[in-house]
């Protein structure tokens, strides 16, 4: 990690940055103009503790803060830089668009090649409606499968995250399958009703709600890989069985890839679920509806809805439900993804999936002869380190008896050796066509370093 230039201290200064202890300019400033100094909460670190200093560039596998100090990055945009950070062909690619205007509020010939990519790669997606954010893109799947079937209620999962819209801001309530309760302020008891939070992984549950409820369940929302609890693999059966309940009871089973999709594999959490279960000699299921976003934009707002051509035909202006946006589609943005997406071929999995692996290998032996007990989730080319547990967890219960205290410990002392990892122990871990062998040695290098030392809380 590089030290601190005068020269940079001296920029720093005129910035209103911190650069010395005890100075607080930066996040002063940031907290004056913006609720806690963010514009997303993960940003503030509240998970790990301290104060970030802004980011002021990234290049490939690294990224640069505001101090001039570098570190290899495994946040990756939180996920969405799969071909590293300003890859020359995605620059190029996003130069020219925006030489040709920033956006225009029409149709272009790029968001029709960017959604016959999607489909090309993923067969359920036989139409597709782009937007510019995950959560815009789940809320209106759910308005899609409301208006197909009817009916109001959603059942999702304890642990899944889907975006911020408020009937998916929803915890459990006190039975298996009761009416949620708000999750944040502002959602309304009114729409917490609607919504069935299940623990994830749970047949016995999963099977008694739609025993109990089948005729009021307009859909099953569900992350194809949960990640947001960090990566949960899947239990296998799973989303067959979601499936199956789903078309019994007329009701749309809603698969969230917008983390997974073409991240995880090369047709996202399905596919690897669809090659599993080919291999097996079970039948593959589809999703009804599926959403997309991270991957697609390539670092640009990009997100899609896509699925059967009967339900997504119900949107307007073929159908009575309603969605727009002025700059869904944005050329600049789609340049981004289209260029990002083509370079995703057989052989950039493959690089993906080796240096994955290799890095999640070297981390867990490092923590292994430190005698640091630890569990290793993973989907594909996605991975989570869980301290404190001795298996994969499935649950989000089991997710939280995750050692939180001393995953805080090991991400300020990877941050000392330059490697800056997601500020929250609920995080996958991200590589790039960018990492290379050199960078996860010196990731594994640091995980040496840190030595699995105990953390005190303060």
């Amino acid at each position: 990690m590089k030290p601190i230039s005068s020269q940079l201290k001296t920029k720093m200064n005129r910035l209103g940055l911190r650069t010395l202890r005890g100075e607080k300019a930066w996040e002063e400033r940031a907290a004056d103009v913006m609720p806690g100094g963010v514009n997303s909460p993960v940003r503030a670190w509240n998970g790990v503790g301290g104060h970030p200093l802004p980011i002021a560039s990234a290049k490939g596998a690294m990224i640069t803060d505001a101090a001039g100090r570098e570190f290899i990055d495994l946040v990756d945009s939180w996920g969405a830089g799969i071909v590293g950070h300003a890859h020359p062909q995605v620059v190029s690619a996003v130069r020219a668009a925006a030489s040709n205007g920033l956006s225009f509020g029409a149709t272009t010939e790029a968001e029709v090649e960017l959604a016959e990519e999607i489909r090309a790669r993923y067969a359920p997606a036989q139409k597709v409606r782009l937007v510019s954010t995950g959560t815009e893109a789940t809320m209106t799947a759910l308005r899609i499968a409301r208006a197909a079937t009817g009916r109001d209620v959603i059942v999702k999962f304890a642990g899944c995250y889907h975006g911020h819209s408020d009937a998916l801001l929803v915890a459990a309530g006190s039975g298996l399958a009761t009416s949620g309760v708000p999750d944040s302020a502002g959602v309304t008891a009114g729409v917490a009703k609607d919504t069935m939070v299940l623990p994830y992984g749970d047949v016995d549950a999963l099977t008694d709600a739609f025993a109990e409820h089948g005729s009021r369940i307009a859909a099953v929302i569900v992350e194809a890989v949960p990640a947001n609890m960090g990566v949960v693999s899947p239990p296998e059966g799973f989303h067959r069985l979601i499936s199956q309940l789903c078309r019994n009871e007329g009701a749309v089973m809603i698969l969230d890839e917008v983390l997974s999709g073409f991240r995880a594999g090369p047709a996202g959490g399905w596919g690897l679920e669809r090659d599993a279960d080919v291999a097996a000699g079970h039948e593959p299921w589809s999703p009804d509806l599926v959403t997309f976003g991270k991957v697609i934009g390539g670092g640009l707002p990009v997100a899609s809805v896509a699925g059967r051509a009967d339900l997504m035909d119900l949107l307007a202006p073929v159908g009575a439900v309603y969605q727009a946006g002025t700059l869904s589609g944005n050329p600049v943005a789609v340049a981004a993804g289209l260029a990002t997406m083509r370079l995703l071929d057989d052989d950039a999995y493959a690089r993906l999936d080796k240096v994955s692996a290799l890095l999640r290998k070297g981390v867990s032996e490092q923590l292994h002869a430190a005698g640091v007990p630890h569990a290793v989730g993973r989907a594909g080319t996605l991975f989570s380190i869980f301290l404190g547990l001795s298996e994969p967890p499935i649950t989000f219960d089991e997710v939280s008896d995750q050692d939180a205290l001393r995953y805080s410990d090991m991400f300020h002392s990877l941050r000392s050796s330059g490697v800056a990892l997601p500020p929250s122990a609920y995080e996958a871990w991200f590589v790039s066509l960018a990492h290379t062998e050199a960078h996860v040695d010196r990731v594994i290098d640091a995980v040496k370093t840190w030595g699995g030392r105990e953390a005190k809380a303060p």
